[in-house]
């Protein structure tokens, strides 16, 4: 839905509406609707971008945040091209660093984000944030952002994370990983998107077309954004099929709504700031995710990416590994690569070989 997304930027734009950049699942999308402007996915997924990024840029740092950069640089992104703010999450140290780079090409909203998930403290601390975005946004657009605005915002996205929910939920049956993936658009609250989720859902109901017995793969870490998919290709070329995505990019954001009761702006903050990243600690949330994930979808071994210099959740695998060894007893694989294609066909050979050990243990079909 990317050039679906772009005719929409332009006729917003068109329309005197404000187009708001955001790198992160972090960036409440309810805050920016609610001021009537239009938040705009713009992480980057390609590696041509990523390499033009190195003129700044360590060719060492992560390529999705390399690549976010290039789009940038290379003035390779319409909808970036058109932003009037970006937000930026500070999620991770490169992104942060990278941000302020980016503050030659457009206006920077530093969205600052305590790390400790289970401090009453830091939830302030972070609610003190949605405060200024909210406040922010408002002198950006002239829009006052109302409770009534908000609560309207929220039901939208309640729906839109319940569409993808069961978008994800059909994956293995009507559905690849793939599919899953390109269904999802760079804009939310599009109204055409929202009824081409509801179009997608009732077409794979009813051809359910994947073969049957296809062994089953979780994916868990790094956000694979629109053009690095590669991975998710190659396991799904390999015969497997990927039936759930527990990252930035799958379910990790969709798994709980915004409450529609009580004070809207707690409700958002709320929801948002549980959501189980690896730059946060501890992160329990993210194995108590994953053992959640297993129950319900079943997989037969789970494949765990993470980008080159992606610190976070490089660490964070060996704490997987031994839950999954402990609870759960599914065959796992690492992968560790970047955006290039120079290495696709020795991922071929480690993922075919992994799906061959599944299926001689005897995994659990999709």
């Amino acid at each position: 839905m990317v050039s679906n997304a772009i005719e929409y930027a332009e006729r917003a734009k068109a329309e005197g509406r404000k187009i708001i950049s955001i790198f992160c699942e972090f960036t409440p999308r309810e805050l920016i609707l609610a001021a009537d402007a239009v938040p705009v996915c713009a992480c980057g997924g390609s590696h041509e971008t990523a390499i033009a990024a190195e003129r700044d840029l360590p060719s060492n740092l992560c390529p999705l945040i390399k690549s976010s950069y290039g789009f940038a640089l290379e003035k390779a992104n319409p909808i970036f091209e058109m932003s009037d703010l970006v937000v930026a999450e500070t999620t991770c140290d490169g992104k942060k660093k990278m941000f302020e780079r980016l503050q030659e090409f457009k206006p920077v909203h530093v969205l600052e984000l305590p790390q400790k998930p289970d401090d009453e403290g830091a939830f302030l601390r972070w609610k003190a944030e949605i405060v200024k975005l909210r406040e922010r946004l408002e002198e950006l657009t002239g829009n006052t952002v109302t409770d009534d605005n908000l609560r309207a915002a929220i039901r939208l996205m309640n729906r839109e994370r319940a569409l993808r929910r069961e978008i994800a939920r059909l994956a293995g049956h009507g559905l690849t990983g793939r599919e899953v993936l390109d269904a999802k658009s760079l804009i939310s609250g599009i109204p055409e998107d929202l009824a081409a989720y509801e179009l997608i859902i009732d077409e794979a109901r009813s051809l359910d077309k994947s073969p049957a017995g296809r062994p089953s793969i979780l994916l868990t870490g790094v956000p694979t954004p629109h053009g690095a998919e590669k991975v998710v290709d190659i396991i799904e070329a390999a015969g497997a099929t990927v039936v759930v995505q527990e990252t930035c990019t799958g379910l990790k954001p969709l798994l709980e709504d915004v409450a529609e009761t009580g004070d809207p702006l707690e409700a958002i903050a709320r929801k948002y700031y549980h959501l189980p990243c690896s730059c946060m600690t501890p992160n329990t949330r993210r194995m108590e995710t994953i053992d959640r994930l297993i129950e319900e979808f079943h997989p037969g071994g789970v494949i765990d990416l993470v980008w080159h210099a992606c610190l976070t959740y490089d660490v964070e695998s060996a704490t997987l590994k031994r839950c999954l060894d402990a609870k759960h007893g599914l065959p796992y694989l690492k992968i560790v690569t970047d955006y290039s294609p120079s290495d696709s066909q020795q991922l071929r050979l480690r993922i075919e070989a992994f799906i061959a050990m599944m299926v001689e243990e005897g995994s659990r079909p999709g």
